[in-house]
């Protein structure tokens, strides 16, 4: 190993990587999503258990996890390597549920905290038979040199998928892997996919070939060397134990595992030996956290696109009803149907924009009488341009919203946040439009009777008064005539021109501009309101399953400083 403080540095570094790793969140449902969570908690796993511990710990026992496939015969070769029954066996599968953590006694103090495996918890005594999920149960034995434990796992192939996720978490707790096969199993693709891991990460693995057949060693142990060294793995030792009957212990004969007992006892009482077996998992275990990491910030940055797609997707189904509610301002729509013909109620008579065209005299003594006379009642025109404005507003509230759900349904992620939408408080969007339009009406009045100031304007505006000089605003500020066909043009036409020479009479022609332009403004101003109130909770389910904005920056750096530290 490296110096002191080369050590130090490099605990450091990962310290830094393993709060990152905790911090990181992945909840959206992207594609990806579940491997990635798999790797993150198996990374921070291999941290916690073995990383960590091994570092501040470097003269602690070596531990060898004894692992393999169901049958493999794991709890068999253990019970037999320290002569004692500390590990169940039998036919039953799986057999192993819980591990068992083989100690001599003198190194108890190395395993009965939570230096290594923190998140499982610690039982002593027999075997009972019974199941007791998230332990490790200790055994201590005299028969096992001090200085190295044996952790009997569960089957990696196990049927209990908790198993299979304990054997792979234990397995990356090893400084050393104990892999124990059959000679009818150990071409199996499960415990192949383990054992090249452990050759990417530099793990050191022995491997037991069990019930080998005596007429078959010669063929089978080349078979499995040439495989070792296809993976990765050319200088892993391996040691055969022939099919034997077991003892009246349930144990295998000594000869027919001595050649591996020698070798554990010989790396056991080899203090060197066991540092380079040590330092050779340990680099690798290092080696492989950055790669590891950067895979945790390449789904950071899946989130992260993902949740811009669906931020995005709402945002422009609001801005397309902000343009729609605005281009329906402004293009004639609102004066259609009941609107022109409330209009029509309101100047006296429809006969006079039928024939508008005749002549422009009428045009300057309908506006004479319309100034200077007592106006027609202004009820209905109000009604009709309330209602219409509302339908406007709320068919595009209505459609962004649907608009947006759409797209959820879609986008990778969007399902599940879509789910969590929350219900609208208070009232129905219908009456908050409703409330929506009063305000702007009531703001179109106060603005007439702020531009209307002076005495001979509010003179000529008590003449007309002013709920009619609002509405006659309001029909400025909506009447441009590019959604209207045929005769609707020509009706839209004089609406236009008639209220506007109206206005600028008392007001003069450039303010009745600015005050067409502000009513329009102080709409759409209102309408944006409601509208982001209303995207608002589709941005707070959102929020809800969105990882820190700076998270794949975080774990790019804390990988990055791993790199500039050596063990």
């Amino acid at each position: 190993m490296g110096a002191d403080r080369d050590v130090e540095a490099v605990v450091s570094a990962v310290e830094v990587l393993r709060e990152e790793v905790e911090r990181a969140r992945l909840p959206l449902d992207v594609p990806g999503r579940p491997a990635a969570e798999t790797a993150r908690r198996r990374l921070l796993d291999q941290l916690d258990d073995y990383v960590l511990p091994r570092l501040r710990s470097l003269d602690a026992p070596l531990l060898a996890v004894v692992g393999g496939s169901t049958g493999a015969g794991k709890s068999t070769l253990v019970n037999s390597v320290v002569g004692g029954s500390v590990s169940r066996a039998g036919v039953l599968r799986p057999t192993t549920t819980s591990p068992v953590l083989v100690h001599h006694p003198e190194d108890r103090h190395w395993f009965e905290g939570e230096r290594i495996l923190p998140g499982l918890a610690r039982v002593t005594g027999a075997d009972t038979g019974e199941d007791q999920p998230g332990t490790v149960r200790l055994a201590p034995s005299d028969t096992l040199p001090a200085g190295m434990a044996l952790l009997d796992a569960p089957d990696i192939d196990s049927v209990v998928s908790a198993n299979r996720e304990l054997a792979t978490q234990l397995l990356s707790a090893a400084d050393l892997w104990l892999f124990v096969t059959t000679a009818a199993r150990y071409a199996d693709a499960v415990p192949w996919d383990l054992l090249r891991t452990a050759a990417d990460r530099g793990t050191a693995v022995a491997i037991v070939l069990d019930r080998v057949p005596p007429e078959a060693v010669d063929e089978i142990r080349p078979h499995l060397a040439s495989m070792l060294r296809e993976q990765g793995l050319p200088t892993a030792p391996i040691f055969t134990v022939p099919e034997t009957a077991l003892d009246g212990d349930g144990r295998l004969p000594a000869e027919s595992f001595a050649r591996l007992r020698s070798w554990l006892e010989a790396l056991a009482g080899d203090a060197r030996a066991r540092d380079i077996v040590v330092s050779q998992t340990l680099r690798g275990a290092v080696a492989s956290l950055t790669g590891r990491a950067a895979e945790l910030v390449a789904a950071s940055h899946e989130q992260q696109d993902a949740r811009d797609e669906l931020a995005g997707a709402a945002t422009a189904a609001f801005e397309d009803a902000h343009r729609r509610v605005a281009d329906g301002m402004t293009n004639g729509t609102l004066l259609r149907g009941e609107v022109l013909a409330r209009w029509q109620e309101f100047v006296g008579t429809g006969e006079f924009f039928r024939q508008v065209e005749s002549t422009i005299g009428r045009w300057r003594d309908r506006i004479a009488a319309a100034v200077k006379g007592t106006p027609p009642p202004a009820e209905g025109l109000g009604e009709a341009l309330h209602t219409g404005v509302a339908a406007l507003l709320l068919a595009n509230l209505e459609s962004a919203g649907s608009d947006t759900a759409r797209s959820w349904r879609r986008l990778p992620g969007g399902p599940a946040v879509l789910a969590g939408v929350p219900a609208r408080e208070g009232s129905h969007p219908g009456t908050d439009v409703e409330r929506l339009v009063r305000d702007w009406q009531g703001d179109v009045l106060e603005l007439v009777r702020t531009e209307g100031q002076g005495r001979r304007t509010n003179a000529r505006i008590a003449a007309y008064g002013v709920n009619a000089i609002g509405l006659l605003l309001m029909l400025v500020a909506f009447a441009q005539t590019g959604g209207l066909v045929g005769a609707e043009i020509g009706i839209a036409g004089g609406t236009s021109v008639l209220a506007q020479r109206v206005l600028e009479a008392i007001f003069g022609d450039q303010a009745v501009r600015d005050m067409a332009a502000k009513a329009r403004a102080r709409l759409l101003e209102l309408a944006d309101d409601l509208y982001a109130a209303e995207r608002a909770r589709f941005l707070e389910a959102l929020a809800e399953h969105t990882a820190p904005e700076d998270q794949a920056q975080r774990l790019g750096a804390a990988a990055a400083g791993l790199r500039t530290v050596s063990v």
